[in-house]
């Protein structure tokens, strides 16, 4: 797996602070896919989009700026008058009224990022400053995450835990490879058993389904048309919402985009090419460096890291009060390849780990998987299998997952010895409930001209799947030259002024813009 992205500079705020007090709330980005069922009749559905939203001060933040509300939405849209279930919103609301455009509507990724925090983020933060002035930022709580209800349960903290320090993902043998399968059957009964509604939501959970709900928002926000920012997953949403709502689009800012005729199997070989390349970026800075806890060698980094990390694999090292596995050493190692600023820590964990401590690398895994200070998960991953699991066709066939897995290594050989997303299409094979949309490519007539960035060295959406995206959508691409997940709000000048100006007057870049 791999992480959904916010601004670059928003998660590195929150990696510092993962090795120091308190944990971030990452997601993994996933692969593309758009709505392919029937559609919901719009009569039906209007005491939804006709709502008025009760806004009131939030539990979550004490700062008076934000307020917060409750949507209802069908759990089941073919089912109207059946049961419903609440969206999490919340909103900055611009004090410069006469100049107000309308809500932006943002989502951070995953799937399980949570649209709340991320909206309360960027309407703080510096290059948004702009932004905030023009429009109301909005974010809402996809279904099942954060403070949207029911919220998807399927493993316990303590089950997170004991399954973060058990290696056995690593056993290719074939009885490692059974326990795994049995695992994964375990994992998705789990999901079913101890959530509300259990199979119900599980298959009204995907990306068909939130697009829906974004649209019902749109309307009670008393918006004509949808103003959005999506990043990594998100650009996944914006896809999807554009296709099933082209004539409601105002504006469609991508960026870490999904390439939408990926499938799960492709989606994830592809990425673990990006981690590689990253990766190998990381290798060069640190060769630079004389503390480099690889080594001067840039061109061995691969082997020195594997030399390092491989032994945990039969003896965890201590990390505080907790133990440092070889999943969780190579998972923290991922995370940290998403922003250059914490390439830093990854090198401080890495000659930590030298030392026989893993504080560090538990510290950067804990920020992927969501786990708090106090020990209790925000269920990030959870909902991330959820929504994989019927966003693609469904694969059976042990032997294309068992092809797909074989690649995803041989693309990613630092990760060699463990299992890079083996999990999600075990979990995937064995889901208690049937896909709900297909990847296909987006048909888009009508879209008003969308925004898409994409960045060179992306480690989890490759650039070429920006370059892709933007052709799908017929929309205007937007390259910046460097090597992290996502760009757009990082305090890149060049690329925030270029975002903001599509966001605000929709003036598009010029063709093959560059920022660096």
């Amino acid at each position: 797996m791999s992480l959904r992205r916010v601004p670059a500079a928003l998660v590195v705020a929150v990696l510092v602070a993962s090795c120091t007090t308190q944990q971030p709330q990452p997601a993994p980005p996933a692969s593309p896919t758009t709505s392919a069922s029937p559609t919901p009749d719009p009569k039906a559905l209007e005491k939804f989009t006709g709502q008025k939203l009760a806004w009131e001060a939030c539990a979550s933040h004490t700062d008076k700026a934000f307020d917060c509300a409750k949507l209802t939405v069908p759990l089941d849209y073919l089912k109207p008058d059946g049961e419903t279930i609440s969206i999490g919103v919340l909103r900055h609301k611009t004090k410069d009224t006469g100049r107000r455009i309308g809500s932006l509507v943002v989502n951070p990724g995953g799937p399980g990022g949570s649209g709340v925090s991320a909206a309360a983020r960027i309407a703080k933060s510096r290059p948004a400053a702009e932004l905030a002035e023009r429009f109301d930022i909005v974010g809402f709580d996809p279904r099942g995450v954060g403070t949207s209800e029911p919220k998807l349960v399927c493993l316990t903290d303590a089950e997170r835990d004991a399954d973060r320090a058990e290696d056995s993902e690593s056993d290719s043998t074939p009885g490692g490879i059974a326990k795994q399968l049995a695992d994964a059957k375990t994992y998705a009964a789990k999901c079913a058993e101890r959530t509300k509604h259990g199979k119900e939501l599980l298959a009204n959970i995907g990306t068909r389904d939130v697009v829906r709900d974004l649209d019902v928002l749109r309307s009670a926000l008393g918006d004509e048309k949808l103003s959005y920012l999506g990043f990594s997953y998100g650009t996944q949403i914006g896809t999807a919402y554009a296709e099933a709502y082209p004539d409601k689009v105002r504006a469609l800012l991508l960026d870490g985009a999904v390439d939408p005729e990926l499938d799960t199997a492709e989606s994830l070989v592809t990425q673990m090419a990006g981690f590689q390349n990253t990766f190998a970026e990381f290798g060069k800075w640190c060769a630079a460096r004389e503390d480099c806890a690889l080594g001067r060698d840039a061109g061995a980094v691969t082997k020195a890291f594997q030399d390092l990390v491989r032994p945990l694999i039969t003896e965890p090292v201590p990390a505080g009060t907790r133990k440092l596995s070889f999943e969780d050493a190579i998972t923290g190692t991922s995370a940290a390849l998403y922003s250059q600023d914490a390439w830093k820590f990854l090198n401080d964990g890495l000659a930590e780990l030298k030392r026989g401590s893993g504080k560090t690398l538990v510290a950067l895994a804990d920020n992927y998987y969501g786990r708090e200070t106090d020990g209790r998960y925000t269920g990030i991953l959870d909902v991330y299998f959820a929504v994989r699991c019927v966003d693609s066709t469904r694969i059976a066939d042990r032997r294309v997952i068992e092809g797909a897995h074989q690649r995803m290594l041989q693309g990613a050989p630092f990760l060699a010895g463990g299992t890079p997303d083996m999990s999600e299409l075990d979990i995937c094979s064995v889901w208690p409930v049937p896909a709900t949309s297909e990847v296909h490519k987006p048909d888009v007539d009508g879209l008003p001209k969308p925004l898409v960035i994409s960045t060179t060295d992306d480690p989890a959406t490759p650039y070429a799947s920006g370059v892709n995206l933007a052709e799908d959508l017929k929309g205007a691409l937007l390259t910046f030259e460097g090597a992290q997940h996502t760009v757009f709000l990082d305090g890149n000048e060049c690329v925030d002024r270029a975002g903001i100006a599509y966001l605000i007057d929709g003036a598009l870049p010029a063709p093959d813009a560059r920022c660096s």
